[in-house]
C-alpha cells in the first residue's frame, strides 16, 4: 500500500502543477537557508582530534607585573613566554610536551623556474608529531636528539613537497630557507585539523591551511627567527633577540598530553607550583588564577563558535519556520479542492485513517522533491560563501552527514507542515460531498 500510495504521491505534483512548484521552491528556500547555516557550525565546532581531545591540554598562566592590572581578572594570553617554555619542556609532566611558534621565510628552491617561494610554517619541538598525530607521506619526523642540537633538518608538507620536488620522494634532499641548508626528513600526508587549535591566531586563524613546513624550534632560536603571529608584553624588554627570549613578552604555545584525563588535577597542581615558584623569583606577580583547557574547552575559551554563528543558525531556523508556515497554508489550498476526492473514498469504504496515510505520504513526496531543490541551493549558497575568504572556503562545505540531514529535514519538515492540512482533509463527511455532486 505504501508504493501504491507513494506514486500517488509523484502523480498529485502534476496537478496544479504552479501551486506545487510554490510549495517545493519555498521549502527548499528554507532548508537551503538552515542547512548552509548550519553546516558552517558544524564544521567550527568540530572536535578536531577526537581520539585524544581530552587528554591534550593547554593553559594559561600570567606572567605580568601589578602595574594595569585589576586583582581577580582572570588572565587571557593563551601563549607562554620563552623562559616558561623551556622550563616546561623539562617538568616532565604528562606522556609527551610540545613548544612551538608560527614562522614565515622564504624558500630559495634548485629549480629557477619556480623563483622565490613564500611560505608559512612552525617552528616546533619533536613530540609534536607523536602528540597531533602527524601523519606520513614519505620519511617522518625529527628525534629529540635533533631538538637537543639544534639540526638543519625540516617536514615539508605533502602540497610543499609537490611543488618543490614534483611527484618524487624529496627525503634526504636540500632546501634552502632561513639563510641556511635544510635536509628533507619527511613529508607530512594532509595534515589539517579543523579547527587548528594547536596554535590560535585568531577565529578565523583557525581555519586556515595546514602550515607549509615544520622545523626544530632550537633551530629557529638559534637563528633567531622572528615570530609570526601576535606578541604580549606585559613590561618592556631590553633589546635586542637575547633580551625578546629573557623578557616577560609571549608568543610561544604550549601543549601536555597526558596518559588519561584522570590526570588533569595533577597536572593543574603542578601548574600552580610552579607559578608560586616563579612568584619568588620575582614573576607572575599578579597571582591570577591559572587555568588549565584540554582541546575542546580551549576552543569555546577562544571563542571559535561566535554568539554570531549561533544567532545566524536561529535566524535561519526562524526562516525556516516562516517557510513552514507558508507551505502549511499551500498545502490546505492544495487539499481543500480535493475535498469531493476524498468524500468518494469514503463512500466506498475508506478509513480515515486510509486517508490520512495517502495524504501524508504524498505531502513526504513534496519533502523529497524539495530535498533535492534544497541541496542545490545549499551547495550554490556554500559556493557563494566560501567565495569571502580563506578561512571561510574551508568550513563552507557539505559531507555526508549534512547531506543526509537536508533530506531529513526537508521530508520531516513537510510532513510536520501536512498534518493539519491532511487531518482537515479526514474531516471530510462524505454524505455532504456527495449530495453536492
Amino acid at each position: 500500500m505504501f508504493r501504491y500510495y507513494f506514486l500517488l504521491g509523484i502523480k498529485s505534483l502534476r496537478r496544479n502543477p504552479a501551486l506545487t512548484a510554490l510549495m517545493v521552491l519555498t521549502l527548499a528556500i528554507g532548508v537551503a537557508a538552515s542547512v548552509s547555516t548550519l553546516t558552517i557550525l558544524h564544521v567550527m565546532s568540530g572536535d578536531p582530534i577526537p581520539q585524544k581531545s581530552d587528554r591534550l591540554f593547554t593553559a594559561i598562566i600570567d606572567p605580568g607585573q601589578k602595574e594595569g592590572y585589576t586583582p581577580g581578572e582572570e588572565p587571557n594570553d593563551h601563549q607562554f613566554t620563552y623562559k616558561d617554555v623551556t622550563n616546561l619542556l623539562a617538568s616532565q609532566q604528562g606522556v609527551r610536551r610540545a613548544a612551538m611558534y608560527g614562522i614565515q621565510t622564504t624558500l630559495e628552491p634548485e629549480r629557477k623556474d619556480l623563483g622565490a617561494i613564500s611560505m608559512e610554517g612552525l617552528a616546533v619541538t619533536a613530540d609534536t608529531f607523536p602528540m597531533f598525530e602527524i601523519p606520513f607521506l614519505h620519511g617522518q619526523g625529527w628525534q629529540a636528539t635533533e631538538d637537543k642540537s639544534s639540526a638543519d633538518v625540516v617536514v615539508l608538507s605533502k602540497q610543499m613537497a609537490e611543488k618543490i620536488f614534483g611527484a618524487t620522494n624529496p627525503v634526504g634532499k636540500k632546501v634552502r630557507m632561513l639563510k641556511g641548508d635544510f635536509t628533507v626528513v619527511g613529508v607530512s600526508d594532509n595534515w589539517a585539523p579543523k579547527p587548528k587549535f594547536y596554535i590560535f591566531n585568531g577565529r578565523e586563524g583557525a581555519f586556515m591551511d595546514e602550515p607549509d613546513f615544520l622545523l626544530p624550534m632550537s633551530n629557529a632560536i638559534r637563528r633567531e627567527t622572528a615570530h609570526s603571529g601576535s606578541m604580549g608584553c606585559t613590561s618592556r624588554s631590553e633589546p635586542g633577540w637575547e633580551g625578546r627570549l629573557n623578557s616577560e613578552c609571549t608568543w610561544f604555545h604550549f601543549w601536555f598530553e597526558l596518559k588519561s584525563p584522570a590526570q588533569r588535577a595533577d597536572l593543574q597542581n603542578y601548574i600552580d607550583s610552579y607559578v608560586a615558584e616563579q612568584f619568588k623569583l620575582g614573576r607572575f606577580q599578579r597571582q591570577a588564577k591559572n587555568r588549565l583547557f584540554n582541546v575542546r574547552e580551549f576552543l569555546v575559551e577562544m571563542r571559535v563558535i561566535g554568539d554570531d554563528s549561533r544567532l545566524s543558525a536561529w535566524l535561519a531556523f526562524g526562516f525556516l519556520l516562516l517557510c513552514l508556515v507558508n507551505t502549511v497554508g499551500l498545502l490546505l489550498a492544495k487539499f481543500s479542492v480535493r475535498a469531493s476526492e476524498v468524500g468518494v473514498r469514503r463512500a466506498l469504504g475508506a478509513s480515515r485513517r486510509e486517508i490520512f496515510t495517502q495524504f501524508l505520504i504524498e505531502t513526504a513526496v513534496v519533502g523529497l522533491v524539495g530535498a533535492l531543490l534544497g541541496v542545490l541551493l545549499a551547495m550554490g549558497a556554500l559556493q557563494l560563501i566560501a567565495l569571502q575568504s580563506k578561512a571561510l572556503a574551508v568550513v563552507a562545505h557539505m559531507d555526508w552527514a549534512m547531506l543526509g540531514l537536508t533530506f531529513f529535514m526537508s521530508v520531516s519538515a513537510a510532513m510536520l507542515a501536512g498534518l493539519l492540512p491532511t487531518w482537515r482533509a479526514c474531516q471530510v463527511t462524505p454524505a455532504i460531498q456527495l449530495k453536492s455532486q
